[in-house]
């Protein structure tokens, strides 16, 4: 049994779970994962693990470390390569993935997170494009300066794990990106854990309402996968 429990939402949908059991998944870090699927009332269950009744939530014993952005300096404070080693890259990095975890409202709300589901937008709002462009520019800044493959230099951390659940929103919603930027998603896409995290998304037999109702707002349904 691992030191760590990471407890999550379904992998379908859950973007904010995906962060960290990637980032444990890529650089080797044991854990022993705990899913709770989503139903029409989450709280109690969820506060049952978490403080603020939400997912993801880390237990190391009796610590407690919840919010994905907590876990990961959690984790970086325990484990090397979390961040990278270059004080540049890793100033980068971390700004990096604070933008995007307090930034990009447009695309989570116009695009939530479905595995399974192939889209097409109706009509992309700007605000939307405006995030998506930023996160190009970002992508193709991080790539060109630190020399890939991954944003930060040749090897994945905190940051790639942050962006993680927008390669599979680009697949889902078959989101235009340069050339430098759509290959780095494919890249993401192709590590061991994303693959590992989307065919347990594919098999997951729940499905919540409110999450399916968002998902197919803006969008026209052109393949559902799911088994």
């Amino acid at each position: 049994m691992s030191a760590y429990t990471l407890y999550i939402g379904n992998k379908n949908y859950s973007s904010w779970s995906l962060r960290p059991w990637l980032l444990l998944r890529e650089r080797g870090i044991g854990f022993d994962e705990v899913l709770l699927p989503f139903e029409a009332d989450n709280h109690g269950r969820f506060k049952a693990v978490a403080p603020n009744a939400r997912v993801p939530c880390l237990h190391d014993g009796d610590i407690v470390v919840w919010d994905s952005l907590a876990i990961i300096e959690y984790l970086a404070e325990r484990h090397p390569g979390v961040w990278p080693a270059d004080a540049g890259a890793r100033a980068w990095a971390r700004s990096a993935a604070a933008e995007m975890h307090s930034g990009f409202a447009a695309l989570r709300n116009v695009c939530p997170m479905n595995c399974g589901l192939r889209l097409r937008l109706h009509t992309p709002p700007a605000a939307m494009l405006s995030d998506l462009t930023r996160i190009d520019e970002l992508w193709c800044d991080g790539l060109q300066r630190f020399g890939g493959p991954f944003l930060a230099g040749a090897a994945f951390s905190a940051v790639d794990a942050f962006y993680a659940p927008v390669a599979f929103r680009v697949q889902t919603y078959g989101l235009p990106l340069s050339a430098p930027a759509q290959d780095y998603a494919t890249r993401l896409l192709a590590l061991p854990g994303m693959r590992d995290w989307y065919q347990a998304a594919l098999r997951e037999p729940w499905r919540e309402a409110e999450h399916e109702r968002e998902t197919l707002q803006q969008a026209e349904l052109l393949a559902d996968l799911r088994l």
